[in-house]
């Protein structure tokens, strides 16, 4: 959601800008832009839609050493070319890119821009304007921006630049994610070291309420106070190869490739030197101290955590709780005596499950964050972190991360429950395989799409017990990349309302992996089919039956949503694709919720 890159060195900056922007496509956008400063002056060029369109209107005439850009998430105002970033002052001296949102923009505008006409719809434009003014009244540029700083109410990333000030970046951030990187005779600025890989794999995280002064050869960090802050640049664990498609048409259908690989890396990771699995003792010991857990995460991370629930209640028989960070961070429930709280993200960034941390460390609980990005914020706030090792994860619809939460959890659930029974590095390991099986069985998942989901306007996914939770994540996968109104459902739940959108000819994707209910999942098949219901069963080998659309290997009943979901991941790609819908970049969506 939104992101940002920077340049100043010796280089042209106007094609590392583009690059940069390329990269970040990923997190969603709907408008991008870039700002280009020479002799001069800055050179702004921005428009609405893809990348692509923006390399369209810059001119490439223009050179400059130093530069900022933008993609654009519409928060305040509509997508278009005046909202897009970067925003200018009113004398265009100052230009200016921000992700977040400032929560009180319409109260600053009344207090100190009455006089000043706006060009946008955007709160980022009050920023720029506010600069402009304090330096009218006598401030330095870094004392305006300081300021401006002080007076923010909510959540930025900004980079700034001064046409007077040939050599500077001002850069700041509070609750969005900012990174610098760190070259040879030049720095870059990114909202994500994807973005700048390809220059640097040095950056130095920025924290909370900081400023920075980025030149080509030196980095000040400072806090609002002025103080400056000493930090060492960390390396990006990030090989540049990972974030490239390769061979494959599309983002999505490498990363549905690549889970049989995760689950091997994730086995590998979490294995001692004896080749048991392990979990660093001190998570192992809040674990065990707790008498509640409580898992919080959004979208398809919350679906892996209502898988993990029942991985953590069975394994490690301990009480588990799953929120929804959104609700969660408005709405705290009646906590245990002694709670322990999990926050499950890709991004490690996500603002909603944030906002839950920080009121969690607020009343002095423990937490566990289990994410795919090493050094992001849920990952640095939190008092532990367990990593995915999924490997970026481009795509917007979530595959791999989802199933390498699921793998993260089910080795802390079996951990701390010491469940001499189950072999899991054992079960991992043929869940690996069955995985490779269905990745290798496109051309009829590719079939199924087809007839299922072709011309139909809404589907139904249904499922009981742990096939539930996976419905919901199929549900999912199908609407966000195909625009079928999709909805997963518990099959017991049918008659209870949801039986009632049941026409002739509507598809019911219904799972059957579980054996104490493959017969009444089976049942509620028969309910809708009475009703005009075209049933797709995809069931696990030893539950099936003939009338089964597909099955799929077995695997250890307690890890079948690993391998039941990579069928629901297939059918959705191709749907999309034969509906002609963007599949990686998917309307409206973002990849990193980094705004409430």
């Amino acid at each position: 959601m939104c992101g940002i890159v920077g340049y100043i060195g010796n280089q042209d900056a106007k094609e590392l800008l583009l690059k940069g922007l390329e990269k970040l496509e990923y997190r969603g956008y709907d408008s991008a832009g870039i700002a280009v400063k020479n002799e001069s002056g800055v050179h702004v060029f921005k428009e609405k839609g893809r990348i692509a369109d923006l390399r369209e209107v810059v001119d490439t005439d223009v050179m400059g050493h130093i530069g900022i850009g933008h993609t654009r998430w519409a928060t305040h105002g509509v997508p278009s070319k005046e909202n897009a970033h970067p925003h200018q002052s009113a004398s265009t001296r100052f230009t200016l890119v921000h992700n977040g949102v400032i929560e009180n923009y319409s109260l600053l505008q009344q207090e100190y821009l009455q006089d000043v006409t706006l060009k946008s719809e955007t709160d980022t434009e009050i920023i720029v304007q506010l600069v402009e003014k304090f330096v009218a009244d006598g401030l330095s540029v870094e004392e305006a921006f300081r300021k401006t700083l002080t007076l923010l109410h909510g959540s930025y990333a900004l980079a700034l630049l001064d046409t007077e000030n040939e050599d500077t970046i001002f850069v700041a951030k509070n609750k969005s994610p900012l990174l610098v990187g760190v070259g040879e005779g030049f720095n870059v600025v990114a909202s994500d070291a994807m973005a700048m890989i390809q220059v640097t794999d040095q950056f130095i995280e920025l924290m909370d309420k900081e400023m920075v002064i980025v030149k080509k050869d030196e980095i000040i960090i400072q806090n609002l106070l002025g103080e400056k802050i000493a930090r060492e640049p960390y390396k990006a664990l990030i090989d540049a190869s990972d974030i490239e498609k390769g061979t494959y048409p599309h983002y999505m259908l490498k990363e549905i490739d690549e889970q049989p690989l995760v689950m091997r890396k994730i086995i590998q990771a979490y294995q001692d030197i004896n080749g048991d699995l392990a979990i660093d003792s001190d998570i192992v010991k809040a674990m065990n101290d707790a008498d509640r857990i409580y898992i919080v995460a959004c979208g398809t991370s919350y679906h892996a955590g209502l898988v993990g629930k029942q991985m953590i209640e069975q394994l490690a028989e301990i009480p588990v709780e799953v929120h929804v960070a959104s609700e969660m961070g408005y709405n705290m429930p009646l906590l245990s005596k002694k709670p322990l709280f999990i926050f499950i993200s890709q991004s490690g960034e996500t603002a909603d499950s944030r906002a839950v941390l920080v009121k969690v460390k607020e009343l002095g609980y423990k937490a566990i964050t289990i994410t795919n990005v090493p050094g992001s914020t849920l990952s640095r706030e939190a008092d532990y972190t367990l990593l995915l090792h999924a490997g970026p994860e481009i795509a917007v619809a979530s595959t791999k991360a989802y199933t390498a939460q699921i793998a993260v959890l089910s080795i802390l659930a079996s951990v701390v429950g010491k469940k001499a029974d189950l072999d899991l590095v054992h079960e991992l390991g043929i869940v690996a395989n069955a995985m490779e099986v269905l990745c290798d069985s496109k051309e009829e998942f590719e079939k199924m799409a087809f007839e299922y989901f072709t011309v139909t306007r809404n589907a139904f996914f249904i499922g009981r017990a742990l096939d539930y939770y996976v419905c919901l994540e199929g549900a999912l996968k199908l609407k966000e990349i195909s625009y079928i109104q999709a909805e997963g459902f518990a099959g017991g739940e049918l008659k209870h309302g949801t039986i009632a959108l049941i026409e002739d000819g509507t598809p019911i994707v219904a799972l059957a992996t579980q054996e104490n209910v493959n017969w009444s999942i089976r049942g509620n098949v028969k309910e809708v089919v009475a009703r005009g219901a075209n049933p797709c069963i995809i069931s696990m080998k030893g539950l099936d039956t003939n009338e089964d659309r597909f099955v799929i290997p077995e695997v250890h009943e307690l890890l079948t949503p690993l391998v039941s979901v990579v069928p629901l991941q297939l059918l959705a790609y191709y749907a999309a694709l034969h509906r002609d819908c963007d599949v990686d970049k998917p309307r409206n969506l973002a990849k990193s919720v980094t705004v409430e």
